[in-house]
C-alpha cells in the first residue's frame, strides 16, 4: 500500500500551487488528476496582485509576468466607442505603494499551468495524469483512497491529509457528503479568443457595454489575440450549441473592432455556490470544488490560490508537530466568510451587468462609463477599487489566530509592502515561516525570546514608506507564513508574545 502526506486530487492553478506549497514546506504529495495533460484553452487568465506576492515567496513572481501581459488600466467603451478609463494610478501613489505588483497580470490558464507543472517538476513531483480518486474513507488518524491509473490499473493510497482542487464537479466533496448550496444564472454567456483590430482588439482591457448586454475584451498571448467574455443577446438565444458567429456581430459592434478569425469558442451558464464546509475530518476543499461564482472581477482562481496558500502551511505545520492540530480549524473559519461574502458581491455586479432593469441600463449606459472613471481620479477611491480587485484587502480580523493592534494594523490583516533594499519586507517571506517585524530596533528581551522559539526576527529601518502603509516605529508584528499578522502591538513586551506561541504550540523551523 503506497503512503504520503498529502494526496492532492485535481491538478489545476489551486491543485498545482498547494503541490508547490506542500513541497516547498518539506512536505510528501501525490497529485492525481483525471486529464491527459494541462488544458489547451485560455480559460481563467487574470492574476491578481495578491497572487503574484504569493508567487514572489514561491520564488516565480517574475517569470509569470514575463509571461504574461501586464494591464495597468481598463479602459471603457459605451457601444464601440471610448467612454473611460480606469487607471490604477500613476507610480508613486497610493495604489503603487500596497503593491509590488499593482496591475492585473493577463496570463492564460493553459500557459499558467504549465509554468506551476514545470515549478512543480523542478522540485521533483509530477502530475498524475490520467488518475482518477474513486473513493476515500476517513480512518481518523488520516485517510485511505482508492485511484484509478491510466490502463484501469488500481491502487489503494493511504495519506495523512486529502485535499480536494478537483473542480465544480469535486468527487472529492460528494464523497465528503458536504452540501454546495447557490444558484445558476438565467442568462447564456459566451467566451471566445479571437484575432482582430481595431477597437476594443487594441491588445489593453477593455470593457465594452451599451444598454442590452456587456462584454469584457483582454489582451492574450502578448496582444496577439483577444479574449472575449460576454453575454449572449436575448434575440440571439439560449441555444448552448451556438457558433460565434451568432454573436460575431453583437461582439463587434460593442468592441468596435473587426474579427479576423476565432481560435476558440464555447457558452457556459455562470453560477454562485459555496459549499457548507471547506473540511470534514482530514479532507479539505479548495477552489471551484469549495466556490464557485460569476467571472465578474477575475477572482474565482485567485480565490483558489489563495485558498492553498491559506492551508498549506498549517498542514506542514502540524504534520512537523510545530502547532497544535487545532490550527487547521482555522482553515474554513477563514476562507468560508470570504467566499460568501465574494460570492454575494460578485453576485450583484454580474446581476447589475446583465440585467434589465432602468437601473441596470443606466449602471450600463452612463454610471460606469462617465462617472466612475471621475471617480477614480480620487486616490482614495481608486485604492480602494485597487484593494478589492487585487485581493490585497483580505484580512481574518476574527480569526482564533489574529490578536492585537499596533496603530492601524490589526492581527489578521495583510503584511502591508514596504519597498526598500534588497525587495524590501517581503523579501523575507520566501522564507515561509513565521517571521516577526520591528519597523525599528528590536529589544534585547525580543530577540532572546525569538531564538528561544525559532522565529526569525527582522528588522527594517523606519522609512516613510513604513509610515504611508501604517506600520508603527518599533512595535512588534508576528507574521504568518503566507504574510498576514498573526500578533501585532504596539510596543516589545513579549509577554503577550509567549502567550500566543504557546497557546498555539507554534515554533519556526529553526526551533
Amino acid at each position: 500500500m503506497a503512503q504520503t502526506e498529502v494526496l492532492v486530487a485535481g491538478a489545476g492553478p489551486t491543485g498545482l500551487n498547494l503541490a508547490l506549497w506542500l513541497t516547498r514546506l518539506g512536505v510528501s504529495v501525490r497529485i492525481v488528476d483525471t486529464s491527459e495533460g494541462p488544458g489547451e484553452t485560455s480559460r481563467a487568465i487574470a492574476v491578481q496582485a495578491r497572487t503574484l506576492e504569493f508567487y514572489r515567496q514561491l520564488g516565480f513572481a517574475a517569470e509569470a509576468v514575463q509571461r504574461g501581459t501586464i494591464a495597468n488600466s481598463i479602459r471603457v467603451r459605451l457601444r464601440g466607442t471610448e467612454a473611460g478609463e480606469l487607471d490604477f494610478g500613476d507610480r508613486g501613489d497610493a495604489v503603487h505603494a500596497q503593491s509590488p505588483y499593482a496591475y492585473v497580470l493577463i496570463l492564460p490558464q493553459d500557459e499558467h499551468e504549465r509554468m506551476l507543472v514545470e515549478r512543480l517538476h523542478e522540485a521533483g513531483v509530477e502530475v498524475e495524469r490520467g488518475t482518477e480518486l474513486l473513493e476515500y474513507d476517513d480512518l481518523g488518524n488520516g485517510i485511505r483512497a482508492v485511484l484509478n491509473g491510466p490502463g484501469g490499473v488500481r491502487e489503494t493510497v493511504e495519506a495523512a491529509y486529502l485535499c480536494g482542487c478537483d473542480g465544480a464537479h469535486s468527487s472529492v466533496r460528494r464523497r465528503m457528503g458536504v452540501g454546495f448550496p447557490g444558484g445558476t444564472y438565467d442568462r447564456l454567456f459566451y467566451v471566445a479568443d479571437v484575432r482582430g483590430s481595431g477597437g476594443g482588439l487594441d491588445g489593453r482591457l477593455n470593457f465594452c457595454v451599451d444598454a442590452n448586454s456587456f462584454c469584457i475584451a483582454l489582451p492574450l498571448r502578448h496582444g496577439q489575440s483577444t479574449r472575449l467574455i460576454g453575454s449572449v443577446i436575448q434575440s440571439v438565444g439560449d441555444d448552448r450549441q451556438l457558433e460565434f458567429a451568432a454573436v460575431a456581430p453583437e461582439a463587434a459592434a460593442l468592441t468596435g473592432g473587426s474579427f479576423a478569425g476565432v481560435d476558440w469558442f464555447s457558452t457556459y451558464r455562470a453560477h454562485h455556490r459555496v459549499a457548507d464546509a471547506f473540511r470534514k475530518g482530514n479532507a479539505f476543499l479548495l477552489g471551484d470544488a469549495a466556490h464557485i461564482h460569476s467571472p465578474a472581477g477575475g477572482q474565482g482562481m485567485n480565490t483558489g490560490i489563495g485558498d492553498a496558500a491559506n492551508v498549506a502551511w498549517k498542514i506542514a505545520a502540524v504534520l512537523a508537530r510545530r502547532a497544535e492540530p487545532a490550527l487547521l480549524d482555522t482553515y474554513e473559519s477563514e476562507r468560508i466568510p470570504f467566499a460568501r461574502s465574494l460570492v454575494a458581491t460578485t453576485d450583484r455586479l454580474f446581476a447589475s451587468a446583465v440585467g434589465d432593469s432602468l437601473f441596470d441600463r443606466f449602471l450600463r449606459t452612463v454610471l460606469v462609463p462617465r462617472i466612475v472613471p471621475e471617480l477614480l481620479n480620487v486616490e482614495a477611491v481608486r485604492l480602494r477599487w485597487f484593494d478589492a480587485i487585487s485581493q490585497t484587502r483580505i484580512r481574518y480580523r476574527t480569526s482564533a489566530l489574529s490578536e492585537g493592534a499596533a496603530g492601524k494594523i490589526r492581527g489578521g490583516d495583510r503584511l502591508p509592502w514596504v519597498d526598500g533594499p534588497g525587495g524590501g519586507n517581503f523579501a523575507a517571506l520566501a522564507s515561509l515561516d513565521w517571521q516577526i517585524h520591528v519597523y525599528g530596533k528590536a529589544e534585547t528581551a525580543l530577540r532572546e525570546a525569538a531564538a528561544r522559539h525559532g522565529i526569525a526576527l527582522h528588522e527594517f529601518a523606519p522609512s516613510e514608506a513604513a509610515i504611508r502603509v501604517r506600520l508603527e516605529e518599533d512595535a512588534l508584528y508576528l507574521v504568518r507564513p503566507d504574510g498576514h499578522v498573526g500578533l501585532a502591538q504596539p510596543d516589545q513586551d513579549v509577554v503577550p508574545l509567549e502567550r500566543y506561541v504557546t497557546r498555539l504550540g507554534i515554533a519556526g523551523r529553526d526551533a
